[in-house]
């Protein structure tokens, strides 16, 4: 098991804009996060969370490639779709369903010129609400097979 920290939460309420920083979000079961342009319930991209030190790496800024979560102190190279991330104490938390990795597309190199060969492998990882809840920057997160 491997535990980190949410340090930033956006939301990407309209395609082809900039994301919105927020300090706390809704997750809605089987849908995603409420006001997110991917909640849908047929959607397996509900929620990408992404690691800081990625971001960093890369010279990127917190929302810039699009993460609603962007979490510190996970390896999420590590997750596997069926893992589940668990956020929040343990008498009240959220739960994200890894579906698989983010795979880059053509707007990273907007951001940066040859960051979406770059970053391939390390864009984010989709999951899917399995259980709702109030999501807050700094809550816990943790990440179990």
């Amino acid at each position: 098991m491997q535990s980190g920290t949410i340090v930033n939460l956006h939301i990407a309420r309209v395609k082809g804009t900039p994301s919105d920083p927020v300090q706390s979000a809704r997750a809605v079961s089987a849908e995603g996060l409420d006001g997110d342009r991917s909640r849908n319930p047929r959607n397996l991209r509900q929620v990408l969370v992404m690691d800081q030190e990625t971001l960093d790496h890369f010279g990127l800024q917190p929302g810039q490639v699009k993460e609603n979560i962007t979490v510190t102190g996970l390896d999420l190279s590590q997750a596997r779709q069926g893992n589940v991330f668990f956020i929040g104490n343990e008498d009240n938390h959220v739960t994200l369903e890894v579906t698989g990795d983010c795979e880059p597309c053509q707007k990273m190199d907007a951001l940066i010129p040859g960051l979406r060969q770059e970053i391939f492998g390390k864009r984010g990882i989709l999951t899917v609400v399995l259980q709702g809840g109030e999501i807050n920057v700094g809550d816990s997160i943790r990440l179990e097979p």
